[in-house]
């Protein structure tokens, strides 16, 4: 009762300290949020998806023009240089791995009946892409495994639900099979309820599958609890996968999954039932257990070494306390390049995705410059990065919250900005994740003066929260969250935008046909990036830094970050 007692205090001293803001919001402020031009997101956008970028893939030429393009436009609005040796860029070891599938194989080897004198007649050949995609996370051309599958149900070890699939179980040296996912619940105190936690993302699965010793993962795929079909794990996983050079984390030599009927068959080869056992996976009292299978795999990769920068500058802010509180602004330009020798139309373009919001992020740093050039103070500091490798899964981001400009523990706040459709004006913003903060009651206020009606995520189920650039600094402990919008926009009903959204959703994401289109109206993102700038303001001028909410999943590490 206490600590909602002192919850509730908390916000409304936040809610009274908006109120007060917003109605003190410096002229400089209020001037450079009317210059916000969508005219000038669209010519960003344009640039940044022309052919000539080349899809503006990770280490490719293309990608490297656009970082340069980046870093001359914060040269030119006199943002300081926040990456490495006085430059903007802050390069990043990356190694690509590109299974050869002519040269990887994958065997499920039942243990051998009483009597039997070959295992040949038992072993069950998978081909690759149909059932199974792979990758080497350990960084070497070539890995052969010969180990015992063990089946960990979700594969979770969750204190704070005292939930721990692999307790009494040794991993080390062997290949675990789990399922997508968190443990099934409906109580939003337990995994979330209907929201996916991290604990059901397959990154989470991979790592702590590694951090336990083990050498491989099979992590079983079903539509309904991936939130996604099987074409879209194909897709995403048989072409090159990056991983950051120097992580010093424990990695899998297979890192894999797999169709739901060859875990079917796995669990046939070991006399049990398939539903029933993923059925008792997701109830408490479930154990691991090694199954009589063994897997034999062949993994050979086309290995890239190659770098690919964060473009990062900074204003800097007057810091009176001695101490920052600054704001960061991020938002990925990398996309997924091309396909080299493909006839037709051979270039992931990215124009929605993420043009809009690395556009938005470029106009949002000369609408700051603007105000300080004009005389404005600023309380602390403004961080402004467009980072790479969002697509091979947050990297970018993720290097740039092991080696912030500042320390983690002064960065107030994160904004997110990440794939905008260009179609209109916005009635309704998501900003999923904002709830778990401090500054909530600031949000709120603020998208009220904006006429935005702050809507929850569409599908809590898809986890999105944790696929976008903010979950990376969320992990060492930034608040932080996505600036989104919902699905009513001006001059139109709720289903006219859902139906925008669901067609970039079917026909245009992660496709060829994520092209610049002249007829894009910019008028919502430069409304959004006004809503952006009045928070950063919010945020800066606050009389005291942003938390997370007390039991949050981040609060441990904001307060390790704040105390280094």
């Amino acid at each position: 009762m206490k600590i909602r007692s002192a919850i509730a205090a908390n916000a409304a001293f936040i809610s009274l300290s908006a109120t007060l803001l917003a109605q003190s919001i410096p002229p400089a402020v209020k001037a450079a949020e009317a210059s916000i031009d969508g005219e000038k997101i669209r010519a960003h956008v344009q640039f940044l998806a022309d052919d000539l970028l080349e899809g503006r893939g990770p280490g490719l030429r293309g990608s490297e023009i656009a970082a340069k393009y980046i870093a001359t436009q914060f040269a030119l609005y006199g943002l300081k240089p926040g990456g490495d040796n006085g430059t903007y860029l802050q390069q990043i070891n990356f190694v690509g791995m590109n299974a050869i599938p002519a040269q990887t194989t994958f065997s499920l080897v039942p243990k051998k009946p009483e009597g039997q004198m070959s295992i040949d007649l038992y072993s069950i050949d998978l081909k690759y892409g149909d059932d199974y995609t792979v990758s080497n996370r350990t960084l070497t051309p070539v890995v052969d495994i010969d180990a015992p599958i063990v089946f960990v149900g979700y594969g979770v070890d969750a204190p704070e639900f005292q939930w721990n699939d692999y307790a009494n179980i040794d991993v080390k040296g062997k290949v675990i099979l789990c399922i997508v996912g968190d443990p099934p619940s409906t109580d939003p105190a337990f995994f979330g309820g209907d929201a996916l936690t991290y604990y059901g993302r397959w990154t989470y699965k991979f790592e702590q599958a590694a951090r336990k010793g083990a050498i491989g993962a099979l992590i079983i795929h079903r539509t309904d609890l991936a939130s996604y079909g099987w074409d879209v794990v194909k897709n995403s996983n048989t072409s090159e996968k990056t991983y950051l050079r120097d992580d010093k984390n424990p990695q899998l030599e297979a890192a894999s999954w797999i169709q739901l009927d060859v875990a079917k068959q796995i669990f046939k080869s070991s006399n049990l039932n398939a539903d029933a056992e993923i059925e008792a996976a997701g109830k408490r009292g479930f154990k691991a257990i090694e199954l009589p299978v063994r897997l034999h795999a062949h993994v050979e990769s086309v290995v890239r070494p190659f770098q690919s920068p964060n473009v990062v500058g900074i204003l800097p802010g007057a810091n009176t306390s001695g101490k920052d509180q600054a704001v960061m602004y991020t938002a990925h330009y990398d996309h997924l390049g091309f396909v080299a020798g493909m006839a037709g139309d051979n270039i992931y373009n990215g124009a929605a995705d993420n043009g809009t919001g690395c556009g938005m992020l470029v106009e949002l740093a000369r609408a700051w410059s603007e105000a300080a050039h004009h005389g404005l103070t600023l309380p602390h500091s403004l961080i402004f990065a467009s980072v790479t490798a969002e697509e091979q899964g947050l990297l970018g981001s993720e290097y740039l919250g092991q080696h912030p400009p500042i320390p983690a523990g002064q960065i107030s706040l994160d904004m997110n900005y990440d794939m905008i459709l260009p179609i209109g004006v916005p009635l309704q913003t998501n900003v999923n994740g904002a709830q778990r903060t401090t500054f909530f009651p600031t949000v709120e206020a603020t998208a009220k003066r904006f006429n935005l009606a702050i809507v929850p995520d569409p599908k809590p189920s898809a986890g999105s929260y944790y696929r976008s650039d903010h979950f990376s600094l969320s992990r060492v402990g930034i608040p932080a969250f996505s600036i989104e919008t919902g699905n009513l926009y001006e001059g139109h009903d709720a289903a006219w935008g859902r139906k925008q959204h669901e067609d970039f959703g079917a026909h245009d994401y992660h496709n060829f046909s994520d092209n610049y289109h002249a007829d894009w109206d910019f008028a919502g993102n430069a409304k959004l990036d006004r809503f952006g700038m009045e928070l950063g303001w919010e945020a800066i001028a606050a009389p005291t830094a942003i938390q997370w909410n007390p039991n949050d999943e981040f609060e441990a590490a904001r307060k390790a970050g704040v105390t280094k």
